[in-house]
């Protein structure tokens, strides 16, 4: 099977793998409920949100991000979205469908998000909330959550975060930057079986959320909320993905978070370096530690993306769209080693002078 250089799924660890192999259990009794109650407390310390509360979706991370909006806005709010590519997009695409009424910070291909953009667009306009998605996965754009932080304080703004892609990559502390709502996806950095989301709550929201009637019977976080006092939630939830996420949260723990990060850092900056040896480059704006957009100035990287699976076995993430042939992205995240980035760079370099 192809070595795994995607943002998601990513490269799974022999651990994960081998609950992956074991028998379902049954989920309706107290065994399980410890299980839960284990991962969503270790996922507040991960997260700096022990006062907070955790939400587990049987969901991708987009039906986390609609959920989110279901149950935290109403058509009484205002916000402001983040849109610099086809997830920041997609907040609005979701805010469009549920009526919550927004302004988008549109950014142009390349271009680095700053507080003057943001300010431009709010203008005099009294807003409630801000989403953003904090690596843009689609380009690899990092965004300056010291910045944005400043900014919800300063408006008393609602600050929602898709961390999907830059949990445990780049460094998140939903007490230190003041983040009422935090979305996570399984397959990412947890590097674990797609089909589990969750969405992380501060104290603040969890007390909003009482007060929103939410126009949905699967994704009531009020629910999920009554349920969670149990070591529940209200339907099956994906049961070995939850036990997966236990094991990874105790060994995540276990490593430290600033370590984990760390290298992740080294492993990114290690590529970038490597891929501009070899005559290749990537974008100027902030990148996540998470993933390298690399150019092609030929044109041709969807070439080389399919000669690396049928000639090498290794999978990088193709773009889409206009950017189909002169990039795709590397992935930092799961289980890789700089042996592992080496052997990718060298595959790269032959593909090319061949």
């Amino acid at each position: 099977m192809s070595h795994l250089f995607t943002i998601g799924p990513v490269e799974m660890f022999p651990e994960t793998l081998e609950i992956g192999g074991k028998q379902v259990p049954y989920f309706r009794n107290d065994e399980f409920s410890q299980v839960v109650f284990s991962a969503c407390a270790g996922l507040k310390r991960l997260l700096f949100n022990e006062k907070g509360e955790i939400i587990l979706l049987t969901s991708s991370g987009t039906g986390a991000m609609e959920a989110t909006i279901m149950n935290c806005f109403t058509k009484d709010d205002n916000l402001i979205v983040i849109d610099g590519g086809s997830f920041g997009h997609r907040f609005t695409q979701i805010c469009d469908v549920h009526e919550v009424p927004y302004k988008a910070v549109k950014l142009e291909e390349n271009e680095a998000l700053t507080r003057e953009k943001i300010d431009e667009v709010m203008g005099d306009e009294k807003f409630t909330g801000l989403l953003v998605n904090l690596d843009e996965t689609s380009n690899g754009q990092l965004y300056d959550i010291n910045m944005l932080s400043e900014l919800c304080r300063e408006h008393d703004l609602i600050f929602v975060i898709d961390a999907i892609s830059s949990f445990l990559a780049d460094e998140l502390n939903m007490d230190k930057y003041g983040v009422d709502v935090v979305i996570l996806s399984s397959q990412k950095a947890l590097s674990l079986a797609p089909g589990l989301s969750i969405v992380a709550l501060s104290e603040r929201m969890v007390e909003r959320i009482d007060g929103i009637d939410s126009k949905s019977i699967y994704f009531d976080f009020k629910d999920y909320l009554n349920n969670g006092e149990r070591g529940q939630t209200p339907f099956t939830p994906a049961v070995r993905v939850v036990i997966e996420l236990e094991d990874m949260v105790k060994r995540l723990e276990e490593k430290g978070i600033e370590n984990i990060i760390k290298q992740t850092n080294e492993l990114a900056v290690y590529f970038r370096k490597r891929i501009r040896e070899i005559g290749l480059n990537y974008p100027d704006y902030p990148l996540s530690n998470a993933v390298t957009p690399v150019i092609f100035p030929d044109g041709n990287a969807g070439e080389i993306y399919r000669k690396l699976i049928d000639r090498y076995d290794l999978t990088v993430n193709p773009s889409g769209g206009d950017s189909a042939d002169i990039m795709f992205r590397v992935s930092h995240v799961g289980n890789h080693t700089k042996e592992d980035v080496e052997n990718l760079i060298c595959a790269i370099e032959e593909i090319i002078n061949s």
